[in-house]
């Protein structure tokens, strides 16, 4: 059996090389495209591993930093305000009541006026307009204008009767 070979053999068989090549070649470079794909997957999982880890501390800081710049001084205003709210609060209620209790005492004082004048005008309405004065050291009856025809003393320019000082 000898084999004779013709153009068409040749074509067939460098054909049937280059599709084994082909094959060999492909299922080499799909080997290769895993291996570079599991590569990338296990860099891009350190590299979000550090992303995660270095964003948590970033987030950690940040927590602290807030903290110290807003929160505390917040809380300390907060204190202040509710410290001068509740003072002032205080103060007024202190005062009002103050101020309310003068008032009362004002009215009180008011209504004794009017009585002590009332009182007055009944003494004087009792008295006929009789007063009592005492001019140094002497003392003097003071009687109505008319009350007397021709009065020995005059006190502020009304008739009097002058007392003995026994």
């Amino acid at each position: 059996m000898s084999r004779t070979s013709n153009p068409n053999d040749l074509s067939d068989r460098v054909r049937n090389r280059l599709a084994a090549d082909r094959r060999q070649f492909e299922e080499t470079a799909a080997s290769e495209l895993r291996r570079l794909g599991e590569n990338l997957r296990a860099v891009a999982n350190d590299a979000l591993r550090t992303t995660e880890a270095d964003t948590a501390v970033t987030v950690a800081r940040v927590r602290v930093m807030l903290l110290n710049a807003w929160l505390r001084p917040l809380v300390v205003g907060l204190i202040l305000f509710l410290g001068i709210s509740g003072g002032s609060w205080g103060l007024m209620h202190w005062l009002a009541v103050r101020i309310q209790s003068h008032i009362e005492v004002l009215a009180a004082l008011t209504v004794r006026i009017d009585e002590g004048r009332e009182t007055l005008a009944e003494i004087e309405e009792t008295t006929w307009g009789v007063t009592l004065r005492e001019i140094d050291g002497e003392r003097f009856v003071v009687v109505p204008d008319g009350a007397l025809e021709d009065p020995p003393w005059t006190v502020r320019g009304q008739p009097a009767l002058k007392l003995s000082s026994e």
